[in-house]
């Protein structure tokens, strides 16, 4: 069963950095794109960014654009998620997610990022 595990999230100063991880274990098929959710409280999980493995495309929220970034480790089964000038509005459970080559998509656990004074 695929595992994905998610690591840095944590309460951050408006203004400040974090990165998040997250490790895919247990793939047994292609991995058609890698990304990045998030959940505020009483909101919609929403796309936060995302990367597509077939030419390597990415998408970002237009609330991210410039802030933060997606990256992929050299063995394409850990993303990255780089945030940057975070803002009390980037508060909420962060979820990884990986889309199969079928289409399936797969979630981890989540982890919370605070940001606040």
């Amino acid at each position: 069963q695929v595992q994905l595990v998610e690591s840095g999230g944590g309460l951050v100063q408006p203004g400040g950095s974090l990165r998040l991880s997250c490790v895919a274990s247990r793939v047994t098929f292609n991995i058609y794109a890698m990304g990045w959710y998030r959940q505020a409280p009483g909101k919609e999980r929403e796309l936060v960014a995302n990367m597509i493995n077939d030419g390597g495309s990415t998408n970002y929220a237009d609330s991210v654009k410039g802030r933060f970034s997606i990256s992929r480790a050299i063995n394409m089964n850990t993303v990255y998620l780089q945030m940057n000038s975070l803002k009390p509005e980037d508060t909420a459970v962060y979820y990884c997610n990986i889309i199969s080559q079928f289409r399936i998509p797969y979630w981890g656990q989540g982890t919370q990022v605070t940001v606040s004074s």
